[in-house]
């Protein structure tokens, strides 16, 4: 982010929020309402790293709402060209049916004896015997017009549905794409917000925030750890063959920036990281860290494996990927580039594995 650049961080740190279960710091205020883009005043650092985490969280929020709805828009395009397929197909069918029995209309109006009673056709004609040999031929006519007609009404039916389905679609995709547009617009003004308050503070602040922040998740670890949740030998689990390359796949994108909304291959939010880790090792898995928790198997923090997802927070707004020893690497935030970290740098909500193998 240029307002840390400058004043004087290269790589600034994870302002994480953590539980009062895991470590509690005087003066850390409980999350509430989103607060402003105020300045640093007389605040203690302690109620600004509050006031940031809040931010941040609040900011990924948005971010992981706006992914979801740019899924569902995908999603809805092609339930829209599918749609408009299905419609052209029907009106194509109509068009042809409706021309067959305008073929059948010109013939009758050639010969206008075809819609004639057999007896009076044979008191007209001048030959009746043939009449009566192609009277098989009259009854396939009147056969093959009754027949039009209901092809021409179910193709008017089969059009009618598709045409109804087809504006439904695209009613469907005109409110999510303004959905999408408020949401990017929210995502925006909470960014701002953020930095506001970053370039109110003084190089001073920003480096005991950045002190504060290292103490708490420290202490936040060491509470997981003796809790018994997560594993204290910090011994590496075997994943699976998909699972370590979805975790190698991650480890070479450290380095890369947060850019909420982003999935590769030059930046990444988190959850983005994650699918596109996923699908580079062969596994297709949701796109947002709230699917990931609730469609994914979920597992125990102390069993955690590489490649393994670790999900954070009380709304699953936030996702990392194990990577053994305890840390996760994980897109943490904006202003922040893909890292390995702690995995209590935020509050664990708990852990999902996309690959079918548990044990």
């Amino acid at each position: 982010m240029p307002v840390l650049v400058a004043l004087g961080l290269v790589a600034p740190p994870v302002f994480a929020a953590v539980p009062e279960a895991v470590v509690r710091v005087p003066g850390t205020p409980a999350p509430g309402p989103e607060p402003g883009p105020v300045g640093a005043g007389r605040k203690s650092v302690g109620e600004l790293l509050g006031e940031l985490s809040v931010l941040y969280q609040r900011t990924e929020e948005a971010s992981e709402a706006f992914n979801k709805t740019a899924e569902k828009l995908k999603k809805q395009r092609a339930s829209s060209r599918k749609a408009q397929s299905r419609l052209a197909r029907a009106r194509t069918a109509l068009e042809r049916e409706r021309a067959r029995a305008g073929e059948l209309a010109r013939q009758q109006y050639r010969g206008a004896s075809v819609g004639l009673p057999p007896a009076v056709q044979m008191l007209l004609s001048s030959d009746p015997e043939r009449v009566l040999e192609h009277g098989h031929f009259l009854r396939r006519a009147a056969g093959t017009q009754a027949a039009t007609v209901r092809r021409v009404t179910d193709g008017r039916q089969r059009h009618a549905t598709a045409a109804k389905r087809a504006r439904a679609a695209v009613k469907r995709q005109e409110g999510l794409t303004e959905r999408k547009k408020k949401q990017r617009d929210k995502v925006r003004k909470r960014l701002r917000n953020v930095e506001k308050l970053l370039s109110s503070l003084t190089g001073d602040q920003l480096a005991r925030l950045h002190a504060l922040e290292r103490d708490r998740t420290d202490a936040a670890q060491q509470k997981l750890v003796s809790s018994g949740a997560l594993d204290p030998s910090g011994a590496v689990r075997r994943s699976s063959e998909q699972g370590r390359k979805a975790l190698d796949w991650a480890m070479d994108q450290v380095g890369k920036p947060y850019v909420w909304g982003a999935e590769g291959p030059r930046s990444f939010d988190c959850s983005g990281l994650t699918s596109q880790a996923w699908r580079h090792a062969g596994r297709t898995i949701p796109r947002t860290s709230q699917e990931q928790w609730r469609r994914l198997p979920r597992v125990p923090l102390d069993e955690l494996r590489p490649g393994d997802l670790v999900i954070y927070h009380r709304g699953a707004t936030h996702v990392g990927m194990y990577a053994g020893a305890g840390r996760v690497v994980q897109a943490p935030r904006p202003g922040a580039d893909v890292q390995v970290t702690p995995l209590a740098t935020d509050p664990p909500l708990g852990a999902v594995r996309p690959d079918k193998r548990r044990t």
